[in-house]
């Protein structure tokens, strides 16, 4: 594959292989993927088809055991511990099922905690349009317990792009939400990209989720199987009924 200079992150020949012997798993199998700048990527598939394995990879938090993944163009495989810890500091934003804000800080202090941990000045102007998209300017003096579900989970995907980074991976971002609360989230995700330009890959089993996002990968046995652009809720409800067969 080549370098595609549009690509915030792709993997090239991707296989990361669990155990070995009799327990070896092949979680994916020599996968080729790209994620564009600007674009909002959904990925799905059965349970066991490799879609965390495959985020997780791409997002510096396991190592492929062969092939490379790139965040912009730098190789994820040839940098050190440090480097990588740096780099996902930097170029990478999280967005977790569970909200992981801190209890006795409040809101703006959780948004702001990862780029004052590492010493580094937030932009103030691109933090008041964080704060504006995400619809908290009220709320900022409020500590976690005094937010909804649903408040909480903005400003934990707020605090992912505070530092303005290269790509945030989202796994199962809506999961601990009612489907209202879940919603709102998917919307300030979906304005994320298109008022922020902001790149986006989420993992998901929902199909009303993955239909917020510009294109959807489908796995299953460790390989992308079938991709979508723009699909509805009913394709990629269908798409999913017949994998799972």
């Amino acid at each position: 594959m080549n370098t595609s200079s549009n690509a915030a992150a792709r993997v090239v020949n991707g296989t990361k292989i669990y155990g070995e012997g009799e327990t070896e798993v092949k979680a994916l199998d020599e996968v080729n993927v790209e994620f564009q700048a600007g674009e909002f990527t959904a990925i799905m598939g059965p349970s066991g088809s490799g879609k965390s394995t495959l985020m997780h990879c791409v997002a510096g938090l396991d190592i492929l055991t062969t092939g490379q993944s790139f965040i912009n163009d730098v190789s994820l495989n040839e940098l050190s511990d440090k480097d990588l810890t740096l780099l996902r500091r930097d170029k990478i934003g999280f967005v977790f099922q569970a909200f992981n804000l801190i209890p006795t800080l409040n809101a703006k202090e959780n948004l702001t905690l990862p780029m004052d941990l590492a010493g580094q000045k937030v932009d103030p102007i691109w933090l008041n349009q964080v704060i504006t998209s995400v619809g908290l300017g009220d709320r900022l003096d409020h500590r976690p317990d005094q937010l909804s579900g649903g408040q909480q989970q903005r400003v934990a995907v707020a605090r992912a792009l505070v530092s303005q980074p290269a790509i945030v991976f989202a796994d199962e971002p809506t999961g601990n939400l009612d489907s209202i609360t879940g919603n709102e989230v998917l919307e300030f995700l979906r304005s994320a990209v298109d008022d922020l330009n902001q790149t986006l890959v989420m993992v998901t089993h929902d199909a009303a989720a993955a239909s917020r996002a510009d294109r959807v990968l489908f796995l299953a046995d460790g390989k992308i199987v079938e991709e979508l652009s723009a699909p509805s809720s009913e394709e990629i409800f269908d798409t999913l009924k017949r994998l799972d067969g």
